[in-house]
């Protein structure tokens, strides 16, 4: 499955920080119940390769992904681990060619124009815009849409669920990334119908 493909299972990918590995299969079910089949789990927490496993193992209709890589060796990580995706920050050469080379779909971060036009020379055309907010939000994205043709984002960094459908209605947005639809209060009550419910509602997101 090419990155394209994982953005367009949902408009949402969740972005997950998880520290306690026994949350790791309530939670990949109550998102991919609710209809959120990509998820991301961020590398950054001692527990992120073995939630990966977990998840995996947990919820097989789900693709689950690595996040926040930031070197080769996380790569490779990410990788072993099964992660089905990979997500960075930025954009580096050696980080993307261990990818290449492992056969590993990534969906590296670019914040400027002459960032998305290296990664569009790597023959990348699906990168992420972070951190979104904080780099001009949706504006910044519609004043990309024209000089950038052919170049499709996934904004994450700030975007919620007020703001998501400002980014979504964007022609060169395929999907937004977000951690609204786990937060920590019911991740840490275990209220997974919560979740499966929060998902749902993010996975009917559409531009009008």
């Amino acid at each position: 499955m090419d990155i394209l493909a994982v953005c367009r299972l949902a408009p949402v990918i969740p972005v997950l920080v998880v520290e306690d590995v026994s949350v790791a299969a309530p939670l990949a079910k109550a998102l991919a119940a609710g209809g959120l089949k990509a998820l991301e789990v961020t590398l950054r927490t001692p527990a992120a390769l073995d939630v990966i496993r977990a998840m995996i193992d947990a919820a097989p209709d789900a693709v689950v992904g690595a996040g926040t890589l930031r070197t080769p060796q996380d790569v490779k990580n990410a990788h072993a681990a099964g992660a089905r995706f990979g997500v960075s920050p930025g954009l580096s050469a050696k980080l993307l060619d261990t990818a290449d080379e492992v056969g590993l779909p990534m969906l590296p971060g670019v914040a400027t124009p002459s960032e998305a036009m290296a990664a569009a020379e790597r023959g990348l055309s699906v990168l992420k815009f972070f951190p979104a907010e904080a780099n001009g939000g949706a504006p910044a994205l519609k004043a990309w849409a024209s000089p950038l043709k052919g170049l499709l984002f996934c904004p994450t960094g700030g975007v919620s669920k007020a703001n998501a459908l400002d980014y979504l209605s964007l022609p060169n947005v395929v999907c937004v990334g977000g951690s609204w639809v786990a937060p920590g209060d019911k991740l840490a009550a275990g209220d997974w119908d919560g979740i499966t419910a929060l998902a749902a509602e993010a996975a009917q997101l559409k531009a009008a």
